[in-house]
């Protein structure tokens, strides 16, 4: 039996693929279902940057996927979804439509262009070279992939902002049931622990000074903030600049209302530990696939990947460093 690696590819035919720019400070995971999964998405964020989002509805026609991107750039990084597709066709995988097979490749983008260079954003060949590097290792966490410029706490800006990054996890339900999470964490409010209620990552009161992290007063804590006229004057700053993007994946036999479903209910875990969560500002996106090898009750799979979720977004910001000038959790 293989030793559990805490990672979305613990979920069997789960594969995982990173390429970042540590200069321009941006990049892209791809998650490589091999075979097909079946696809589910929720979207609950008011600014959301997508791809073959609507194909995922249950009332339409094709309901396995291939890969999913998750990518910075913001819809600039949507380039990398045709690298991705072209690794795909040179592999003969995709819908078979006839006369030709079609990658179907859904992706879900995030706002990094506010750290590092802004003309620096994941293109197809950086889509491509992921899909190379995948495996069924754990995929590194913090500032790597997707999470390579990922932020949080910008209500004051990225001034007062802190580094994130991308993160994973996975449970076993028991009975060979796994389900698994990857997401990258690009919040415009705070990462919490829902343990301790306590903030772990976010907007610090200033950019300067002497206080250190883990010292009283260093959050501002952006919900609090927005309840007062200087926090709901400085709004405006953060605009278009955050997203949460994830996916939860399981080994369960679903269909696509179902896997739809567990999408949503793990949308839940990201409430838990993110405040706030889904504004205006967000456009958080979690899809969900389920590879299809046991049978499982949607409701036990939907509850365990909020759980999973979570983990993934607590591991997130523990492991990013420091960098654009931001500090980060993971140094400390």
């Amino acid at each position: 039996m293989n030793k559990r690696k805490n990672a979305i590819t613990d979920v069997p035919g789960i594969r995982v693929g990173q390429v970042e720019d540590p200069v321009g400070l941006t990049g892209c995971t791809v998650i490589l279902c091999e075979p097909a999964a079946t696809g589910g998405v929720d979207q609950r964020g008011g600014s959301p940057g997508t791809r073959e989002t609507d194909l995922l509805d249950p009332i339409n026609r094709v309901d396995k996927v291939n890969a999913i991107l998750l990518t910075g750039g913001s819809a600039f990084g949507l380039d990398a979804a045709a690298g991705v597709m072209r690794h795909l066709q040179e592999n003969k995988i995709g819908f078979n439509a006839g006369n030709v097979r079609v990658p179907i490749v859904p992706a879900a983008v995030l706002f990094d262009l506010g750290l590092g260079d802004p003309s620096a954003h994941p293109d197809a060949e950086m889509g491509y070279l992921a899909c190379q590097a995948a495996t069924s290792e754990a995929p590194s966490q913090g500032n790597h992939g997707a999470g390579c410029g990922a932020t949080v706490g910008k209500l004051f800006g990225m001034g007062q902002a802190m580094k994130s990054g991308i993160g994973t996890a996975s449970l076993d339900l028991g009975g060979g049931l796994i389900v698994g999470a990857i997401v990258a964490v690009n919040a415009f409010g705070d990462v919490i622990d829902p343990e301790s209620n306590g903030i772990l990552a976010g907007t610090r009161s200033t950019s300067l000074g002497p206080l250190k992290l883990g010292t009283s007063g260093y959050f501002a804590d952006t919900l609090h903030s927005l309840r007062t006229l200087p926090g709901r004057a400085v709004m405006k700053l953060a605009a278009g600049s955050n997203t949460v993007i994830g996916v939860v994946a399981n080994n369960a036999r679903f269909d696509k209302a179902a896997t739809c479903k567990v999408a949503q209910m793990a949308q839940d875990g990201l409430a838990r530990c993110i405040r706030p969560a889904h504004s205006m500002l967000d456009g958080d996106t979690i899809f969900a696939v389920s590879t299809g090898q046991k049978k499982a009750d949607v409701s036990t799979v939907g509850a365990w990947a909020a759980e999973v979720l979570a983990l993934a977004i607590l591991n997130a910001v523990r492991a990013a460093q420091p960098s654009g000038g931001l500090p980060a959790l993971g140094s400390n």
